[in-house]
């Protein structure tokens, strides 16, 4: 499979190298899936919402994990040093609550259960093959393709962008402090994903380097597609939920 527009087998370019990554993200970044276009054009119920937020956990909750499993395979001690604020990012350090706090702070608002949200006994089977499908990748790929499937950050400052303002406007359940996480990862994003897309030009040399590195973007921007599939599938009409997941009629009446 080539990931990127050519046949030659002559490695490309830091540069070219940067655009065909890009060009992954133009093409199958989940900012484009229905799912959250009704998400962001406020097309959805408040049960939908709540079913988002509680299977987005399971992936934000997974994060630290993915970290963790990358740095276990760092030798390189200046390496970890710097992965390790990701971790911290998510998980939390000192006076910093954490992303996943701030996640569950929109939980709670949306008015679910925090022991039900963080039991992640009522996500769906998909949100949970999918989440740790990617700590599988990131734990058991070479680490060049651990680092580069990281790299949907390079769009993510776009879509939480999308988000905020979407999910304010359209929503009245929704207010300013609920979207702190997205906020949040508007400065993150950006400085993480610049050591990353700098440490994969620098590392790619090869062809099927390069190769790898590509497949793997694409392996996470499956990975995220697929939540989203699963959540359309479950949620939006006509739904089909699986037996023992979220069923926003029973909470919400």
């Amino acid at each position: 499979m080539s990931a990127y527009p050519g046949q030659s087998d002559k490695p490309l370019s830091e540069s070219e190298l940067e655009s065909a990554l890009r060009q992954i993200g133009t093409e199958r970044y989940h900012n484009l899936h229905p799912f959250h276009k009704l998400l962001h054009g406020g097309k959805l119920e408040r049960g939908q919402v709540q079913a988002w937020a509680l299977n987005r956990y399971y992936y934000q909750a997974s994060i630290p994990r993915k970290d963790c499993a990358i740095m276990s395979n760092m030798t390189d001690h200046a390496l970890r040093l710097e992965w390790r604020q990701r971790y911290f990012d998510h998980d939390g350090l000192g006076e910093d609550e954490g992303g996943i706090e701030r996640w569950l702070r929109l939980t709670d608002a949306l008015g679910l259960d925090r022991a039900y949200v963080t039991s992640t006994d009522g996500i769906l089977p998909a949100t949970r093959h999918a989440g740790d499908a990617y700590i599988h990748f990131v734990r058991d790929k070479p680490l060049l393709e651990a680092i580069a499937s990281s790299l949907t950050e390079l769009f993510a400052p776009k879509i939480h962008s999308e988000r905020i303002a979407g999910m304010l406007e359209h929503y009245d359940f929704i207010d300013d402090k609920m979207m702190a996480y997205f906020r949040r990862r508007l400065t993150q994003a950006p400085r993480d994903v610049d050591f990353a897309l700098k440490y994969v030009k620098r590392e790619a040399k090869t062809q099927p380097q390069q190769q790898a590195v590509l497949r793997a973007l694409v392996f996470k921007t499956d990975m995220l597609w697929a939540q989203l599939d699963a959540l359309h599938h479950a949620y939006v009409e006509p739904s089909h939920i699986p037996p023992g997941a979220f069923d926003p009629a029973a909470l919400n009446g």
